[in-house]
């Protein structure tokens, strides 16, 4: 017969075994492992997260005084720890030392008593001179402190400047208790008030008009947390302030 060699024995077909892809050797093909690499690196991504969550589990509470604006370092916190919130929550400036016993970090101002703490300087602010939208003032597209002669200078009870200027008037009444307060007795063209832009476009309103203050104040903004209560939450925020990426070690 054609598929009998000469002595009568079958031959075998001179056709190469097939092996299925991910078999060794002809045995069952099973899953294919994971590269230990990926093994590896899957292990200590959930190592990480259980180990962040088991420290602190958040919410993550950053304080902020009025004008602060932690805004692009909120959004990208909510894109990386999707899993832990972060609250915002206001803190006096007057009180921002005690405020800092009640969240995890806050945005300040300087100065502040600094023992104890963690500071990190953000950003500084030049000043700005609050008057009413009738007064002459406006005329001038910046101003210098001489040009404040004769005007009345409200400090409000929240002042965060202490400026002063020769020749200027003290009011008559109590200060006001809030920049808010005092924007509003400006408005009516009672005086003037010198304040970080932030909190003049904080508190602007249609009858009142701001100029920089050439020479005047400057106030700085700060990142401070209690050094013996930080955390990973703390380190992760401190992180993105410093512009590192999600891959960057510290």
């Amino acid at each position: 017969m054609a598929n009998k060699r000469q002595g009568g024995r079958p031959r075998r077909s001179a056709s190469p075994r097939t092996v299925a892809a991910g078999t060794s050797g002809g045995k069952p093909a099973g899953k294919k492992p994971a590269s230990t690499s990926t093994a590896k690196r899957s292990r200590g991504d959930e190592t990480g997260e259980a180990a962040a969550s088991t420290v602190v589990p958040g919410p993550f509470r950053l304080g902020a005084v009025e004008g602060a604006t932690p805004g692009k370092w909120i959004r990208v916190w909510n894109e990386r720890m999707p899993r832990s919130p972060l609250e915002l929550v206001p803190i006096p400036v007057a009180g921002q030392r005690a405020g800092l016993d009640t969240v995890d970090a806050a945005l300040v101002r300087l100065p502040i008593d600094k023992s104890g703490l963690h500071i990190i300087t953000l950003y500084d602010e030049v000043a700005v001179v609050v008057m009413s939208i009738d007064s002459d003032l406006t005329a001038a597209d910046e101003l210098d402190p001489v040009d404040l002669a004769g005007e009345v200078l409200i400090r409000p009870a929240d002042d965060v400047l202490g400026f002063t200027a020769s020749e200027t008037i003290a009011p008559v009444f109590a200060p006001p208790e809030t920049t808010e307060d005092a924007v509003a007795t400006v408005a009516a063209g009672t005086g003037i008030i010198v304040v970080p832009m932030s909190l003049a476009r904080l508190h602007h309103r249609k009858d009142v008009a701001y100029r920089p203050l050439r020479g005047g104040p400057i106030s700085t903004v700060a990142l401070a947390w209690d050094a013996d209560r930080a955390n990973a939450l703390v380190d992760t925020f401190v992180g993105i302030v410093r512009g590192r990426t999600a891959n960057s070690s510290r």
